[in-house]
């Protein structure tokens, strides 16, 4: 599932590296405080899990209450 990391999409669909950066930290912080995965996590680690997550567009940025500006 990491491999998912070298394609430009999933860059794209965050709408840039260090946003992607930051979004996985975020949730990677919460999975190891106990939150519940939102994919199947039987034999991957917690970075695989977020990455999955973001892949399959269960997590995300919100950009209106962020303020910041949606990608295209």
């Amino acid at each position: 599932m990491l491999h998912a990391l070298l394609n430009d999409d999933i860059i794209d669909k965050i709408g840039g590296r260090f946003k992607l950066a930051a979004l996985i930290q975020k949730r990677w912080l919460e999975i190891m405080q106990g939150a519940r995965p939102l994919v199947d996590p039987t034999g991957k680690s917690e970075i695989e899990i977020v990455v999955e997550e973001i892949t399959e567009g269960k997590i995300g940025i919100d950009y209106e209450a962020s303020g910041l500006v949606k990608p295209e």
